[in-house]
């Protein structure tokens, strides 16, 4: 896959340098040429730019890469000029890093894709979400098992539990489905709220752009979103 991350601080670094050593290429941004400097060979493309700059950020390979990180946080102006423009340059996936409530709601107004918080993630924690298809956070319990949240795909939508039968198929559990529910933000705004619906049954029925709760081994789990 191929990122770019906005920020190079210690957790931008820290997520640059661990998606390029799980062979993903990473171009990381930053508008300190000594930070550039640092970690040109520890990740795969540094460059030195002003991420508040569109004009700037569209000389970078946006439209060829899959997601699009913004981890600046202790600067917000910088932070949210960065996502703003990036919203306006349609990037595929979009994700922002907020260090603060406001910061959280702001970048909810923008719309980005995914907030990520500092205080909740680790750089490893979120390289691994990111590395497979439909993951949306991990969480590990063992070096073996874990518990993954995942959009549900497609060709499951429609489908009971029961049908699926991912317990005896793919050896492992799915502990409850979160739902999208629309509602309105600090600035009136409509946006969608995940909201957990319980234990799920052998009756529930999977729907659309459902994300999943599942415990089991990274392998077993990658394989059910990928058949």
């Amino acid at each position: 896959m191929k990122f770019i991350v906005i920020g190079l601080g210690y957790f931008g670094s820290s997520l640059s340098m661990k998606l390029t050593e799980m062979g993903h290429e990473v171009i990381a941004v930053d508008n300190d040429m000594e930070k550039v400097t640092q970690f040109k060979d520890q990740i795969t493309h540094t460059v030195c730019l002003d991420a508040q700059s569109m004009q700037a950020l569209s000389t970078l390979p946006l439209n060829d890469t899959d997601i699009v990180l913004v981890g600046i946080g202790e600067d917000f102006g910088a932070s949210v000029m960065a996502v703003a423009n990036l919203k306006q340059l349609q990037v595929k996936k979009l994700i922002g890093r907020a260090i603060s409530p406001l910061h959280q709601t702001v970048l909810e107004a923008i719309g980005v894709d995914k907030i990520i918080s500092p205080e909740a993630e680790s750089a490893d924690r979120l390289a691994k979400s990111l590395e497979i298809k439909g993951v949306v956070d991990s969480f590990d319990l063992t070096e073996d098992y874990n518990i993954i949240e995942a959009t549900v795909p497609e060709k499951y939508v429609g489908q009971t539990v029961q049908e699926l039968n991912v317990r005896k198929r793919y050896c492992i559990n799915i502990l409850t489905i979160i739902r999208m529910l629309e509602g309105k933000n600090f600035f009136g705004r409509i946006q969608r709220k995940p909201t957990a619906i319980g234990v799920v049954t052998p009756e529930t029925v999977l729907e659309h752009a459902d994300v999943l709760v599942m415990f089991g081994k990274m392998d077993d789990i990658d394989k059910f979103l990928q058949e």
